[in-house]
């Protein structure tokens, strides 16, 4: 099974307006008739019409949420608040809106090449969207699936493990030997990083600060993963001389319970075997379809 990666983002389709097309040339036909109310009709109470469109208040509701939603905090007085305004926007946005919608249909805009191209790959994007999520809400996770999935993985569920270090590197093992009888005689660790440490650390009395182990050179790793907080290691080989380390203080390495994994995992899980479904899906109509790439014609 592919590992769960907590906390994903679901990548979605992103759709591109139309907002305006220089190249348009309209057919020389008969002016386009405005649209029907039959043609465009909505659910709910109508907030208003225009000629033969309607505007439902669920639009003019979603319409205003969306504004409200990108105005910035800190200019709150922009906000679509009072019915007053909401009425106000209606008249002005997406009355006016319809009306240059209707002026185009009459100079026959909508037949238009580059007009017609871009619907038609609007269409082609809802339609996928709309596909993708019949397809995903057939998914779900059992809780079989969760319990075995944290049973698994649950030593890669743990929180990570930080540990806080000093160090002192020397340049020979005798004298990391003569600072280590020092130090089990009671030396301060941090004095003597601060005097003798050749490393960059010693200025601040050989501190590392919290580290994760994987984030440090193997041995060093292994050492500190062995020492209790308050004990100080023997000297070891370094990639830049001769160590001793002392670990200050450890945090982290909780193992989570299921319960508190639980909503991760079933997030996870349904991601994954939503994928698999898409994927399964487009391999089979692969399958089924004649499909031809002219690579040579790609420059």
């Amino acid at each position: 099974m592919k590992r769960l990666i907590l906390f994903m983002a679901v990548g979605c389709l992103l759709f591109c307006a139309v907002t305006g097309c220089e190249k348009i040339k309209p057919k020389k036909t008969e002016k386009a008739e405005k649209p029907a109310a039959s043609q465009i009709t909505v659910k709910g109470t109508l907030a208003a019409k225009v000629n033969s469109i309607p505007i439902g208040l669920d639009d003019l509701n979603q319409e205003v949420d969306a504004y409200n939603a990108m105005v910035p905090a800190d200019k709150p007085e922009m906000r679509i608040t009072t019915r007053e305004k909401k009425i106000e926007y209606l008249k002005n946005e997406m009355v006016r809106r319809v009306l240059l919608y209707q002026a185009a249909l009459d100079r026959g805009l909508d037949r238009g090449e580059d007009v017609v191209k871009a619907l038609e790959k609007t269409k082609m994007d809802l339609l996928v969207v709309s596909l993708i999520k019949q397809e995903a809400d057939k998914i779900s996770v059992t809780s079989k699936e969760i319990e075995d999935y944290y049973n698994t993985y649950k030593d890669q569920l743990k929180e990570p493990e930080e540990i806080s270090i000093r160090e002192i590197v020397l340049a020979t093992e005798q004298e990391a030997k003569d600072v280590l009888v020092q130090l089990l005689q009671g030396a301060d660790f941090a004095t003597l990083a601060n005097a003798r440490s050749t490393s960059k650390s010693a200025k601040n009395g050989g501190d590392l600060g919290f580290v994760s182990l994987a984030k440090i050179f193997k041995e060093m790793a292994n050492i500190a993963d062995t020492l209790e907080t308050g004990q100080i290691s023997s000297v070891f080989k370094g990639p830049d001389g001769y160590y001793i380390i002392k670990v200050e203080a450890k945090r982290g390495g909780k193992q989570k319970t299921l319960n508190e994994m639980w909503d991760d995992i079933k997030r996870g899980l349904t991601f994954l075997k939503q994928q698999q479904q898409i994927e399964d899906m487009i391999g089979k109509l692969s399958r089924q379809a004649k499909i031809e790439v002219y690579e040579g014609e790609i420059k």
